[in-house]
């Protein structure tokens, strides 16, 4: 028998470096997803500090300042009873990875670093991030002390991992991951994920939208499922424009769709749907 579950995904318009303005516009979102009730809320990539650092993700100032807006939306009263997902880079064994940070009631559950990443075209993550090549393998990452202090917690899960609960299982992916051959939405799914997430920084072209939804449909079509799409929108400070986009798919079906082009700076979508039962697969 499914149950309902209600789920928050975001294009929100975030600046490089704009600690304080990316700090409330994700408060905003997320804001916004308890008001309607939703669980769990997805955010875009890397957007405490913003997609388009360059080479100011090499300095370390920029994951100083990326752990003080955790440390605020940890401590918030706005982010209790609700399960946050947000994005940002972190420095482990001396390694920076492109992470998303799942939390809830300040404690956090997971930090899982992006495996497979986007160097080509215009984009040049390998500049500045190292993949996550240990597949299905979970270490302990040690939390800063400004950290520590608000969570208790002196260690948390880094790595490739799922979260399992009471009534589901959520399985996470980054941008370039859906575009992936060897995409881990596959994997996931026969291994009984039910919720997928997908935090991304893409920027538009012409028919890419197209693409991304064929993508995203696919994911779900064949082995069932619920997938979020969490996108940048705007320009971030480069020479780029994110067009937003996000989206809830269920069994390869839209259920929610946002604006691709809007000069709103929060859009959160929200969507309650029931736990999907697996797509029979035909012949």
């Amino acid at each position: 028998m499914g149950r309902k579950v209600t789920l928050a995904t975001c294009s929100l318009d975030q600046w490089a470096l704009d600690f304080d303005g990316n700090f409330e516009r994700i408060l905003k979102s997320i804001e916004i997803a308890k008001e309607h009730g939703a669980k769990y809320r997805l955010g875009p990539e890397l957007e405490i500090c913003g997609y388009g650092c360059a080479d100011h993700f090499h300095e370390s100032d920029t994951l100083l300042h990326c752990f003080e807006v955790l440390k605020k939306l940890l401590e918030s009263p706005i982010t209790e009873d609700i399960i946050c997902d947000v994005g940002m880079p972190i420095m482990h064994r001396n390694v920076r990875y492109n992470c998303r940070v799942i939390f809830l009631n300040r404690q956090i559950l997971l930090i899982r670093p992006k495996m497979l990443m986007a160097n080509h075209g215009i984009y040049r993550e390998m500049r500045w991030f190292s993949p996550w090549t240990k597949f299905r393998t979970v270490e302990e990452y040690f939390l800063p002390r400004m950290i520590q202090q608000v969570t208790g917690q002196d260690t948390v899960p880094f790595g490739d991992c799922v979260l399992s609960t009471k009534d589901t299982c959520i399985g996470t992916e980054m941008c370039e991951e859906l575009w992936h051959p060897s995409s881990p939405h596959s994997q996931m799914g026969l291994d009984g994920v039910e919720i997928f997430t997908n935090s991304s920084a893409s920027h538009h072209e012409l028919r890419k939208a197209d693409q991304r939804i064929n993508l995203i449909k696919s994911a779900t079509l064949k082995s069932g499922g619920i997938y979020l799409y969490a996108n940048q929108r705007g320009c971030d400070g480069d020479r780029l424009y994110y067009d937003g986009c996000a989206m809830v798919v269920v069994n390869g079906g839209i259920v929610a769709h946002g604006a691709q082009f809007s000069l709103t700076e929060v859009t959160t979508g929200v969507a309650g749907v029931l736990e999907p039962i697996p797509a029979i697969i035909g012949q």
